[in-house]
């Protein structure tokens, strides 16, 4: 180590405690002994153990504290020795000796049965409770009691540097009220290291160095033949954490972009929807266990909404009851207007699919749209299930596709995701005819976990809102489920606890 050199780097901060870390190693002797601010030698240790001129280490420490009571009887004096004092001359009654004591009640009471266990006074009951000094007590008067002799230190101060009778006297101690507190603490511990042991050797007091350059060092010329304090460009500096987006936000936009890449249109609606649009439009059954409450969040005010065109309505309500013109037979029993207006928080953003076909001309085809947005079901909370998440829909209407597309789009969506490896497995939606589920495997948990589901629109979903039968290709994925692997992240929740650690050092989505 070249000593000047090291030296000429060193912050005024740095210089002043370095040489204190001789002798001191607690941030509070070092404040002490230099007469920096707290904040200010926190920091030249940190510059310090960058340099690796010293090492700074937490260690776990009992400290003892005065409370209020503790610190005023440590300016004015024990009520113990107060009480001795008042009762040198003679015996005092109980009134007597508050008077002249000039002790509170609750004072007299505790200095009672501590004086009395110490056998330095005697009770009589007469008239009024007498007191006296015994032989033992007239001593007593005349040297310093362990109480006292204890309240001399300086506080704060670590249960270790106690010797044996001091902490029994301390247990005695903490029993009374607001006397002394005895806390936990983690202390930064600072040791000088051989090469700032060097350096302490070597004087940096002595290195005069220009810290900044002034208009007056300029125009003076004072700067000439000086030497510049040197900045060490490899040394570690404290991380500065600037302001971005949340990461749940950074990858929603790298989503998004995907899709608008492939030539997709963005659909956007209200989170709030009618189960018309949100169940009815898709071919659930009104007594489908999905449209019950331990699925979906029904809103209390308003209950209900608005209906579209009375000629939508018709055709949703004669393919639920007999098919329609479908083909189909329908569900076979009654269909109700009042259940389909009841609003519901949407549980999907098929909702948004839905509409977009209903608004859709021929002229429009092909065409291809996407949503990513909030979604809302009552689910149980655990790692992999939330009551509240995003989901990426999207939605292909083409005379031209087929299934081997909707397998296309899926693969090409989670390849630019990081997926290696996706598996479709056959399941079954209300709405969509075939459908299935999309895996993705989950190298942490070790499993494969759903993250998605999709299919073509079934003739009873896009007859009546396009007008005729033609393959919509169909998909719906948990945004959060297809993120974590990213984050290395086993648990859903961890993706919204808003901890500011986290947020700071959580890498940048970048695929």
């Amino acid at each position: 180590m070249d000593v000047k050199k090291v030296a000429a780097t060193l912050h005024p901060l740095e210089r002043k405690t370095l040489p204190a870390l001789a002798k001191h190693r607690t941030v509070e002797s070092l404040v002490s002994a230099t007469g920096l601010k707290d904040v200010e030698v926190v920091r030249a240790l940190q510059w310090l153990e960058n340099k690796k001129l010293a090492t700074v280490a937490v260690e776990p420490r009992e400290v003892v504290t005065l409370d209020a009571n503790g610190r005023a009887y440590q300016k004015k004096g024990l009520p113990e020795r107060h009480f001795l004092e008042s009762l040198a001359a003679k015996e005092l009654s109980l009134e007597q000796l508050l008077k002249k004591s000039g002790l509170s009640r609750e004072e007299v009471n505790a200095c009672i049965g501590f004086l009395r266990n110490r056998g330095f006074i005697l009770l009589r009951k007469e008239k009024d409770l007498v007191v006296k000094l015994t032989e033992k007590g007239q001593a007593a008067l005349k040297s310093e009691l362990p109480e006292e002799k204890f309240f001399t230190k300086t506080f704060p101060l670590t249960v270790d540097a106690l010797t044996k009778d001091e902490k029994a006297l301390l247990d005695d101690l903490k029993r009374r009220k607001q006397l002394v507190t005895v806390e936990q603490r983690k202390d930064k511990i600072a040791k000088l290291t051989p090469d700032g042991e060097k350096l302490v050797a070597a004087g940096v007091g002595d290195v005069n160095v220009i810290e900044t350059l002034s208009t007056e060092l300029l125009r003076s010329g004072q700067w000439r033949n000086k030497q510049f304090r040197r900045y060490d460009v490899t040394v570690q500096v404290p991380k500065i954490s600037g302001g971005r987006k949340h990461f749940v936000n950074e990858a929603m936009g790298y989503i998004r972009k995907i899709w608008l890449d492939m030539g997709f249109t963005e659909m956007e609606g209200p989170m709030l929807q009618t189960s018309f649009w949100n169940l009815d439009t898709l071919f659930v059954p009104q007594d489908h266990p999905a449209r019950d409450l331990q699925d979906t969040f029904y809103i209390k005010n308003p209950a209900a909404g608005k209906l579209p065109a009375p000629a939508l309505v018709k055709k949703v309500k004669a393919v639920h009851e007999n098919g329609g013109d479908t083909g189909s037979t329908g569900w076979g029993s009654a269909w109700s207007e009042d259940i389909a207006r009841k609003n519901v928080l949407r549980t999907h953003t098929t909702a948004l699919s839905a509409q977009t076909l209903a608004r859709l001309k021929q002229t429009d085809l092909p065409a291809k749209f996407f949503a990513l947005g909030r979604v809302f079901r009552n689910e149980t909370l655990d790692w992999k299930h939330l009551f509240e998440f995003n989901q990426v829909e999207g939605i292909v209407v083409d005379p031209k596709a087929n299934v081997r597309h909707l397998f296309g789009y899926l693969e090409e969506f989670y390849g630019k995701l990081g997926f290696k490896k996706i598996r479709l497995v056959p399941s079954y939606y209300p709405y969509t005819e075939p459908s299935v589920e999309v895996h993705g495997w989950h190298p942490l948990k070790n499993e494969w976990v759903e993250i998605g589901g999709a299919g073509i629109f079934r003739p009873e979903v896009t007859i009546p809102l396009l007008g005729h039968d033609i393959p919509v290709l169909a998909w719906g994925q948990g945004m959060e489920r297809i993120i974590t692997q990213y984050y290395n992240i086993t648990d859903l929740r961890e993706l919204y606890r808003n901890d500011l650690k986290q947020l700071r050092e959580i890498k940048t989505w970048v695929r």
